[in-house]
């Protein structure tokens, strides 16, 4: 299943594709937080439920062959990502895409990307190279590039709020709270390393039982996202459910089917990035789980930059702050590379 260009390509699309999944929030009126994010995270349950009772004989028998253990572990990741992604979308209202984005994953690439080589997970994964070996040494050269990257938007994320500030403009995406919001994009970033490690942590045991009852290689990785993600969709729904009923605004979601379709759409476009990533992971072999993350965290980021851009975020923002996001794209294109060359040092 090795196949590094095809990998790479997976890689590369899940990030711009979770990156740029909360694109529908900057169109919608009617909906407040409660309301898209309730509709927005129902196809993270739905979707890869689907595939696997379509697509895969008795998936129960094989789940129950897998265990307690891998499913546990799995979705202690996925609970604390569940917590990363109720903050990532406040902070996406108070400090904008392109700062709470930069911040989110600058934290989480770290922890992604270092944990499988300090302790290994399942399957392929359990062979990754160590952390003080050669390849994962260029891994993280390549995670700090990465980093200072991540600095130089955050820089940028700076000097376009003053800028705000000082033209007096006050409904731009990003106001209100802008401390809070860092502050909540810090924790964030640290859970939202969940997705990567569950797939890796659950991975082996969960399709080594679904192909024994013959599903396929996407079949199998949906599979891990079903069972291993599913507490965090959990926490994803009944907060905002919560919120609803505290509020007594249940009705409202009947107020915009457009708006319901367009919640929808975040949910699905990033389950599906989810299975791009898995994918990708394993098609870059034993050290997939460091190289597939941290390519995916890259452009995650560029995708974030992408739809604030296209939202006006940055409109009427040039000078230092500009030149300083741009200079923070072609860093996290530069770390990319270097994982690339990585996963060359480490055997398949």
């Amino acid at each position: 299943m090795t196949d590094t260009p095809w990998g790479l390509l997976l890689a590369t699309l899940a990030g711009l594709g979770t990156g740029s999944c909360l694109w529908p929030i900057k169109i919608i009126r009617t909906y407040r937080f409660e309301h898209y994010w309730f509709v927005g995270m129902l196809p993270l349950v739905i979707v890869p439920w689907v595939i696997v009772l379509t697509t895969v004989a008795d998936p129960w028998s094989a789940y129950a062959e897998v265990g307690w253990r891998p499913l546990c572990i799995s979705n202690v990741f996925a609970v604390g990502w569940g917590i990363a992604n109720i903050l990532a979308g406040i902070c996406a209202v108070r400090i904008g895409f392109a700062l709470g984005g930069a911040i989110l994953t600058g934290f989480g690439v770290t922890v992604a990307v270092t944990v499988p080589m300090l302790f290994k997970g399942t399957g392929m994964f359990a062979e990754s190279p160590d952390l003080v070996s050669t390849a994962g040494l260029t891994v993280m050269a390549g995670v700090g590039v990465m980093l200072v990257g991540i600095v130089l938007t955050a820089l940028a994320g700076f000097g376009r709020e003053h800028a705000i500030r000082r033209s007096g403009q006050t409904d731009r995406p990003a106001s209100g709270g802008f401390l809070g919001g860092l502050v909540m994009a810090a924790i964030a970033g640290v859970l939202s390393a969940g997705p990567s490690l569950a797939f890796v942590y659950g991975h082996g045991p969960i399709v080594e039982a679904m192909k024994r009852h013959g599903a396929g290689e996407v079949s199998s990785g949906f599979a891990v996202w079903a069972a291993g993600l599913f507490g965090g969709a959990l926490v994803n729904i009944l907060y905002p459910a919560w919120l609803m009923t505290r509020n007594r605004s249940w009705r409202v979601l009947a107020d915009s089917l457009p708006e319901f379709l367009l919640a929808s759409l975040i949910g699905t476009q990033l389950i599906l990035s989810f299975g791009l990533q898995g994918l990708g992971m394993v098609m870059l072999g034993t050290l997939g789980a460091s190289v597939g993350t941290g390519i995916q965290q890259s452009m995650q980021i560029v995708g974030a930059q992408g739809v604030g851009f296209i939202s006006g975020e940055w409109r009427g923002i040039g000078g230092r702050p500009r030149r300083q996001m741009l200079a923070a794209v072609c860093l996290l294109l530069v770390a990319v590379t270097v994982m690339v060359y990585a996963k060359t040092l480490a055997p398949r």
